[in-house]
């Protein structure tokens, strides 16, 4: 039997939520906002839909924002990204002590001019990393976080934040070895995506103009 496509309310909600993805989507690219949540319910207040509606998930909001800029991000926004890998592999390397990861939106290829370099820092000692600041006479302030963490769970991490000629740094401080584990992506709750100094300088060599 052929593929059975929607129709009558089934159609319309999925048109809804592809219109309220779309909305959201740009959102997130124009507004700096970066919580998918908040992006999402400012969407449905804007195109005047329920939120107790069917929402779109936040995968779909990812998709919509790779597709938003594909259309509208031109060869600024891929210049600035392959700035923000730059920069990301430069603090790595700073940081090589504590094995960082890449993570968030300088990896996935969807930053923009609000989107912060995320690091995860691996230490058993937390306070290992703010040492290694202060030795250098790196400026730097400090935040507590709550991360979404395995099995429902959360984990309060300490986040140190660096800024660097307008770009700022972020770098998650992941302590003891079940932090090692990757944590919940935001985006799909699959384990968030990382990349260590060897594959972000390969990414970066290979963008490099010859």
């Amino acid at each position: 039997m052929g593929r059975r496509h929607p129709s009558g309310p089934t159609k319309g909600l999925e048109r809804q939520r592809l219109e309220l993805a779309a909305e959201a989507a740009r959102i997130m690219a124009t507004e700096g906002q970066k919580s998918f949540l908040l992006a999402k319910q400012k969407a449905a207040d804007r195109l005047r839909v329920s939120a107790r509606q069917a929402l779109p998930s936040n995968s779909e909001i990812q998709q919509a924002l790779i597709e938003y800029q594909r259309l509208y991000g031109g060869q600024e926004r891929e210049s600035h990204l392959q700035y923000l890998r730059e920069l990301a592999l430069e603090a790595m390397r700073f940081f090589k002590p504590f094995s960082p990861r890449l993570v968030g939106a300088v990896l996935d290829g969807t930053a923009d001019q609000f989107s912060r370099v995320c690091l995860h820092l691996y230490t058993d000692d937390p306070d290992a990393p703010l040492h290694h600041l202060m030795a250098h006479d790196v400026p730097f302030s400090q935040e507590r976080r709550k991360i979404r963490w395995h099995r429902d769970t959360h984990l309060d991490i300490d986040v140190l934040v660096i800024e660097d000629d307008g770009e700022v740094i972020e770098c998650s401080i992941m302590v003891g070895p079940d932090a090692k584990q990757a944590p919940p992506s935001p985006i799909d709750g699959q384990p968030m995506a990382r990349a260590s100094i060897q594959e972000v300088s390969r990414w970066v060599h290979q963008a490099s103009p010859r």
